[in-house]
């Protein structure tokens, strides 16, 4: 489980096609190696890896062709920033929303512009996912937990704050970017349990 409050970003170094899965080595920004452990989950653009082997610099992560399809992890190139949080303690605040590191699927970016002292970002929404989004919700956007506003049918938009972009890597996004999307937990479960009455 985690929060969607980004700790750090890490590099690529590699994304290599390995006979069992596909292996994905980063640069974690991390000083301590406190939830690093092998075996630990790590959410990488707000996917949910598990980490391979211990080590605090370094982590290699297998990646199936399943998490390659559904999100933008398959693009990745030696270089590229990604958003990384480790998993939420038992005794930790949660600051964000509940993440569970499952993709729902891929939004495109349409716009990301300045107005006025404040960054715009609307997203474009292929999947049934935008009935899950509500102004004033919450969506995982890359692993951030950001606050919905302006819903139409198959878009929404986020402003972002100057804290966002400087420990993110959405300060390098451009449009036409695809982005990861986690819709709300909560909201997914209600229309289960509705369509069940």
């Amino acid at each position: 489980m985690f929060t969607g409050i980004v700790e750090g970003v890490g590099i690529v170094k590699s994304l290599k096609e390995q006979e069992e899965s596909w292996l994905l080595q980063l640069d974690l920004p991390f000083a301590d190696g406190d939830g690093l452990e092998a075996g630990a989950s790590l959410a990488v653009n707000g996917c949910c890896l598990t980490k391979r082997e211990d080590g605090i610099k370094l982590g290699s992560f297998d990646l199936l062709d399943e998490t390659l399809q559904r999100t933008n992890l398959g693009s990745l190139k030696p270089g590229d920033r990604v958003n990384l949080e480790r998993s939420l303690p038992a005794n930790g605040r949660l600051g964000g929303h509940f993440v569970t590191g499952h993709i729902d699927g891929l939004g495109k970016i349409e716009i990301f512009e300045p107005r006025g002292k404040n960054l715009y970002l609307r997203v474009g929404v292929d999947t049934d996912g935008a009935k899950y989004l509500v102004d004033k919700g919450c969506v995982a956007v890359d692993g951030c937990s950001l606050t919905v506003c302006d819903v139409e049918d198959r878009s929404f938009a986020v402003w972002l704050i100057p804290h966002t972009l400087d420990k993110t890597n959405l300060q390098g996004r451009v449009a036409g970017d695809l982005l990861n999307l986690e819709f709300d937990l909560l909201a997914k479960y209600v229309e289960r349990i509705h369509s069940q009455v």
